[in-house]
């Protein structure tokens, strides 16, 4: 079986988890600069079967899309470009990055390792995919 990876992608930084083969298991990757995401896909898909790619949907409470969406969705239509044959789900991303830091609070982490956008970051990644391992 392959994989599933997340990404949550932002402006600056963006988040990266996968799965263990069989599937059961969500776990963050790395966090790596925004401008550097094709190219460490491009090298992670060389050495990793992965079956399907979830990309973070960025919604308001109302179900509008977000100020973000734009900058998401230009990345989605390179993402497509570049890997036409990879199957991409978009997935609802509100609350990650609150879940994320809630989830760093409830681990222990002291204020100054809850600063680390990057660690908050690939936690968003993993909590978006574990939610949409729950729904599928």
């Amino acid at each position: 079986m392959a994989r599933l990876l997340a990404i949550d992608y932002g402006l600056r930084r963006t988040g990266i988890a996968i799965t263990d083969e069989l599937q059961l298991i969500a776990s963050g990757l790395t966090t790596i600069a925004s401008d550097t995401v094709i190219d460490f896909l491009q090298g992670y898909f060389a050495e990793e079967k992965v079956e399907k790619v979830i990309i973070g949907k960025p919604l308001q409470m109302n179900g509008q899309p977000s100020e973000s969406t734009e900058i998401i969705e230009k990345f989605v239509l390179m993402f497509q470009k570049k890997f036409p044959a990879m199957p991409v789900v978009r997935a609802d991303e509100r609350f990650t990055s609150k879940m994320a830091f809630q989830t760093m609070i409830d681990s222990g982490l002291n204020k100054k390792q809850r600063r680390n956008k990057a660690l908050v970051d690939e936690i968003a990644a993993t909590i978006m995919l574990q939610g949409y391992m729950a729904a599928n």
